[in-house]
């Protein structure tokens, strides 16, 4: 099973992709909508079928997907779940949840999750995860915990995937000279701290911080410019590649059947077949295209990305990196001193989220489970913290 590795921990990357697929001859692909359509079925068809639904163009659409399908073929309607923050307003979403739900009339069966800091890195949810399965890849993975434990014996559908071959790494063009002066600008003000890498990972070793900054910015370069390449190119990518495995041994550990729609071969072939010559397109006029007008408006309306640094950030990582004295860290990967001087700032990059929850898992044993030995910085390491992923 593919896991990240110490490096990937260390530096808060995961990067590189597999080799390409073998070209087949696939069969005529329906359109994307239809391909969605089919898709979501064996979700419906084996209930509970939760949606992880936040409000976001693609969960909205995923769920929208699935009722429509459900009362067309008779089926139990999925049910959405949804996460609300106190403390964290750029992650607020609610005014489009509401709107969603009431445009597809599923608010019967809604269920509205309410947390604090329960979603911290190491917090109560994480901590569950993470002595029950490690660190694994996205660090956020755990806030999946409770919906999967609603859907016990049944499925959850997600909208994994629509960042990467809906949106994907480049930033669209500027559509204006007023747009193209205010980039030059900011690429003006990123330059120096690109030729120090330090500066973007100033935890790690100097050597390490220009490595890792090597291979991001050669991951960057290798993104194909066309949608269909690119499409195919982050279904391979490791990042894609171990989230889906870690998504799926977490789910089937419940006796959950996860399908992520938006990754399905069926729709990626769809979607390549309308859009995959095409250079430059918006995630909103995609959509749109893709929906036309068989959905209620609301569910491809053009709305701000919500940011959730404020919910996995709080308390408990605050007090754990404020405290942390330097046990469980490997030198060669990471500067032990220069961690704790980049921690003792808040809030702290978000690069080293991974390494958070490493070097608290490191040192918090499980409740009833008496401590484990942690070699000080410079020890060899053992056991899980050794694994690597392939």
């Amino acid at each position: 099973m593919p896991r990240p590795t110490p490096f990937d921990i260390a530096t808060g990357t995961v990067l590189g992709a597999g080799p390409p697929m073998p070209r087949t001859v696939a069969p005529a692909a329906p359109d994307p909508l239809a391909a969605l359509d089919r898709a979501v079925l064996p979700a419906l068809r084996r209930p509970p079928c939760v949606v992880s639904f936040s409000g976001g163009l693609d969960s909205s659409l995923v769920l929208a997907v699935a009722v429509r399908a459900a009362r067309r073929e008779g089926l139990p309607e999925p049910f959405p779940v949804t996460w609300r923050f106190t403390g964290a307003p750029r992650a607020d979403e609610s005014p489009w949840q509401h709107r969603v739900v009431a445009a597809l009339g599923v608010g019967a069966g809604w269920e509205v999750l309410r947390a604090d800091d329960d979603l911290d890195l190491v917090g109560p949810v994480a901590g569950r995860f993470l002595h029950r399965y490690g660190v694994r890849h996205p660090v956020n993975l755990h806030l999946h915990l409770p919906l999967l434990e609603l859907a016990g014996g049944g499925s959850l559908l997600t909208g994994l995937g629509g960042d990467q071959v809906l949106a994907g790494w480049r930033r669209p063009p500027p559509r204006s000279a007023r747009a193209h002066l205010a980039r030059a600008r900011v690429l003006a003000r990123e330059l120096p701290r690109r030729r120090r890498p330090g500066r973007l990972f100033p935890w790690l070793p100097a050597e390490t911080a220009r490595q890792v900054d090597r291979a991001v910015r050669a991951e960057q370069r290798a993104e194909p410019r066309r949608l269909g390449p690119r499409i195919a190119w982050h279904a391979r990518r490791r990042d894609l590649v171990i989230t889906r495995s870690a998504f799926t041994a977490v789910a089937e550990d419940h006796g959950v059947t996860p399908v992520h729609p938006l990754l399905d071969h069926g729709f990626l072939a769809a979607l390549t077949a309308l859009a995959g010559k095409r250079h430059r397109t918006s995630r909103d006029g995609l959509l749109a295209e893709i929906v036309g007008d068989t959905l209620p408006a609301e569910i491809t309306a053009p709305r701000r990305k919500a940011h959730f640094r404020e919910v996995f950030l709080r308390t408990p990582t605050r007090e754990f990196v404020r405290s942390w004295d330097g046990t469980g860290a490997v030198p060669e990967l990471v500067d032990v001193t220069a961690l704790r001087d980049t921690w003792s700032r808040w809030p702290i990059p978000g690069g080293t989220a991974a390494l958070v929850q490493q070097l608290w898992l490191a040192t918090t044993p499980a409740p009833g489970c008496p401590p484990r030995t942690v070699p000080p910085a410079g020890g060899r390491r053992s056991g899980a913290d050794a694994e690597v992923g392939g």
